[in-house]
Order: C-alpha cells, then sequence, then structure tokens
C-alpha cells in the first residue's frame, strides 16, 4: 500500500492544448510545458511522457477531444501512469469525464500549483491564504470529487498530488459547509490585511522608506534580500521557494534605513484563486516607495516573464510605484549574452556581484523623493533635532549662537512637517 501511494505521488502524463481560440493566459505552449514539469518536479513528481494536441477549439465535454483522450488512455494504461496534468485550465466536468476515460487521476495546472503552496505556506497567514484557494477550487468540483479520495492530509507528506487538502481530515461534501468556511477564512484574512495596514501605519510613521523585491519565481529574490541585508531567509533553487513575506532593513550611506520586503514569485498562468487570496500580502507592492523587478538574466524566456511581472504588478495597483529592473545570475552569462534593457542594474546576488551599484541605485531611486536640507533649529526648539534624527539622515550638526545648525536627508512628508513645526515655533508632537 506505501509503495502504492509513492507511486501515486510520482509517475505523471503532462498534457497540453495548442489552440487559436484560447486566450495567450489559457493556451499552452512548449515553454509552459517546459515550466509544468519544472512544477511537476517541484512537487516531487516525475515527467514520465509529455503530449501537445494542437486544435483549432478546445472540445467541451473532453477538453482535447474523445479519440485523443482514448489514445491517451493507452498511454496511461502502457506506462503505468498515476496521474495525468493539464497545463490548461480544465472544467469540473471535463475532469471528470477525462478520469473516467483514462481511469486514473486528472488535475491541471492551478491544482499543481496550490498543492505546491500548500507544502511551502508555513506562518499561519500563508496557511489561510492557500485554504481560502483551495476551498474556492474545491467547491465547483465537489460532485463525483471525492469518490476515489476520501482522505486529505494537511501537508503532504505521501498524499498524491494534486490532493493536499485545507487542512480537514474529511472533506465535507455540503456545498453549504464549504461556503461558510470561505466566508470564515475571508473575514480572518481581512484582519490580517487590518494587522499589516496598523503595521504599515507603524512604518510610514517612522519615516523609513521601502523597497519591495518583485520578480518571476525563482529569478533568485530570497538571496537578494540576503545579499542586501545580511539577512539569512532560507533560498532554494526551487519555483515557489518564498511564500510568506520578509522585511529586512539594509543601511545606505546616502538616505540611512530602508526597508526591503521579499514577495512570492511571479508565474505565468498564475491561478486566479491565487492572485486573490494573497491580495493582503501583494497589496504591500502599491504602498512601497520603490520596486526592484527582479529577473533572471541566464532564462532564454527573461522577456516574456518579465512581461508576466509587469502584467501582474499593474493588475494589483501598483503600475505607477518607481521601479528598476534588475538583471540577477550574470555569472552564469558572458557579457556578448547579456540581456539588454535601459536603466537596468547587472548582479549576481548569489556571488555577491554588483550590489554596491544596486545599493547605489536604490538608493537614487528612493532618493528622488527625498530632499538634502539645511536649516537652523533654535535651541527653544531643540526635542525636534530628536525626532529629525529618528526620521531622516542627520548628515551634520553644529552648534551656533542662533541654534543647531542641521544638514539632512529627509523625505518631502519629514521636510513638511519640520517646516510647520518651525514656523509654530513650537515642537512637534510625536515623531516626525
Amino acid at each position: 500500500m506505501t509503495e502504492k501511494n509513492e507511486k501515486v505521488r510520482g509517475r505523471a502524463l503532462l498534457v497540453g492544448l495548442n489552440c487559436g481560440a484560447l486566450a495567450d493566459f489559457d493556451n499552452s505552449d512548449e515553454e509552459t510545458m517546459d515550466e509544468l514539469e519544472e512544477l511537476l518536479r517541484t512537487a516531487g513528481g516525475e515527467t514520465v511522457l509529455r503530449t501537445m494536441q494542437n486544435r483549432r477549439s478546445p472540445e467541451p465535454g473532453t477538453f482535447i477531444g474523445e479519440g485523443k483522450a482514448r489514445e491517451l488512455a493507452e498511454t496511461v494504461k502502457a506506462n503505468e501512469i498515476d496521474i495525468v496534468i493539464f497545463d490548461n485550465e480544465i472544467s469540473p466536468s471535463q475532469t471528470r469525464a477525462l478520469e473516467k476515460l483514462l481511469d486514473c487521476r486528472v488535475i491541471d495546472r492551478s491544482a499543481l500549483i496550490l498543492d505546491i503552496f500548500a507544502d511551502r505556506a508555513k506562518t499561519r497567514e500563508g496557511k489561510l491564504q492557500v485554504e481560502l484557494a483551495q476551498y474556492k477550487y474545491i467547491l465547483p468540483r465537489l460532485t463525483g470529487m471525492w469518490g476515489h479520495l476520501v482522505r486529505q492530509t494537511a501537508s503532504g507528506g505521501a498524499s498524491p498530488i494534486g490532493t493536499r487538502g485545507p487542512g480537514e481530515t474529511q472533506l465535507e461534501t455540503d456545498r453549504r459547509h464549504i461556503r461558510r468556511k470561505i466566508q470564515k477564512l475571508e473575514d480572518e484574512i481581512e484582519q490580517v490585511r487590518k494587522v499589516r495596514g496598523v503595521q504599515r501605519r507603524g512604518r510610514q510613521k517612522s519615516n523609513i522608506p521601502m523597497v519591495c523585491l518583485v520578480g518571476y519565481t525563482n529569478a533568485g529574490k530570497s538571496t537578494l534580500l540576503n545579499a542586501l541585508t545580511g539577512a539569512d531567509v532560507h533560498a532554494n533553487d526551487r519555483l515557489f521557494d518564498t511564500l510568506d513575506p520578509t522585511v529586512r532593513l539594509m543601511d545606505t550611506k546616502d538616505i540611512g534605513e530602508i526597508l526591503v520586503s521579499d514577495t512570492v514569485g511571479f508565474i505565468r498562468k498564475l491561478p486566479h484563486l491565487l492572485i486573490g487570496a494573497f491580495r493582503a500580502t501583494l497589496e504591500e507592492l502599491t504602498h512601497a516607495d520603490a520596486l526592484v523587478h527582479v529577473v533572471d538574466a541566464s532564462n532564454p524566456a527573461w522577456r516574456e516573464q518579465a512581461d508576466v511581472v509587469e502584467e501582474l504588478i499593474t493588475q494589483l495597483g501598483a503600475e505607477k510605484t518607481p521601479r528598476l529592473m534588475l538583471f540577477n545570475k550574470v555569472d552564469l552569462l558572458t557579457e556578448e549574452q547579456l540581456p539588454r534593457a535601459s536603466g537596468a542594474v547587472y548582479c549576481s546576488a548569489a556571488r555577491g556581484i554588483g550590489m554596491d551599484k544596486l545599493t547605489e541605485r536604490i538608493a537614487e531611486l528612493i532618493g528622488e523623493n527625498m530632499s538634502t536640507v539645511s536649516l537652523v533649529i533654535p535651541y527653544s526648539s531643540g526635542g525636534l533635532l530628536d525626532m529629525l534624527h529618528r526620521s531622516a539622515v542627520v548628515k551634520k550638526a553644529e552648534y551656533t549662537d542662533e541654534g543647531v545648525a542641521v544638514e539632512a536627508v529627509c523625505s518631502r512628508q519629514v521636510l513638511g512637517q519640520l517646516s510647520a513645526a518651525l514656523r509654530s515655533g513650537g515642537e512637534a508632537d510625536g515623531e516626525l
């Protein structure tokens, strides 16, 4: 029985449909099939065979056509395939029809990504978000779904790919119960958003700028975070290694401390359920002072991957946030092989190449909202100097007959608050 479970987790046939009637998001090609194979490897599975079907339009009943489905059934039987994974999104009714014809489990790309997310989420926030996406995925698929899958486990283990559940020992097939569960999870995630809002206001009050690292999955964001901040964030060469956001402090000589935040990697055909569920996390992008778009320079499909990230940045409402394109992993290329983009920076986070230039450019990007000011703070308003030390970079402070002559780098917000306090001739309450 154990041996059978291990085989169920492993042997897979990958299927893609290339079809002019499908939108680019839903279509399949050799590159997306390569990515699907990598996703399966990340989930702990093995690709035995892969096939691409070309049609003018999807077949409503079986998606790929009954003739092709029967051909695949022979392939499944001959090669002891345990699971068939579609690169395209297939409907619940198509899934049931295909499982009946193929006599094995059938899932799509979204289910595979959800499976990986279920395994990787470690914090309560991450688990809540994955649970919500799972329940929304499961709800329309209840009918006939659990005839051969009665139990699920919360974190995987020997569970078959695509069956990691949201944490219940047995999934109730009552739709009303699942809808109540979805509502409860949405309420809890709303609380997470409120907590994040409080934390964000605290950061804004301290006036420490925030930079978010964004990019395609496995572009090297966590390694870059470690290189910039001296953090010790776990980083692996695998897809979706980071689900839970990490924030660390980076010190710059020109504008002082900057908060750097790592984010979940993007991917083509990222399920809309996950974008919605992780919105509480991803909305940090819209409040960042700048974005660093990390691109894997060594990936031949870097341009397509960068386009996916830019599209998702726009979808999340952060398209107006200043950003810098960073080509990472340049140590894997020769000078002639390096991709070119206007204003881009080049580095190898793993080898520490180009980090000084990157730090300088980040400071410049943040500095576009910063001003260098020289002013005299009267001794009667001495408390302003302490606040300035906490909220800006004080480069020089000299004591004169009129007061303390200060040269500082501060944000426009701090400068406005400081000017108002000096005009009033009094002390400012709280942080600048």
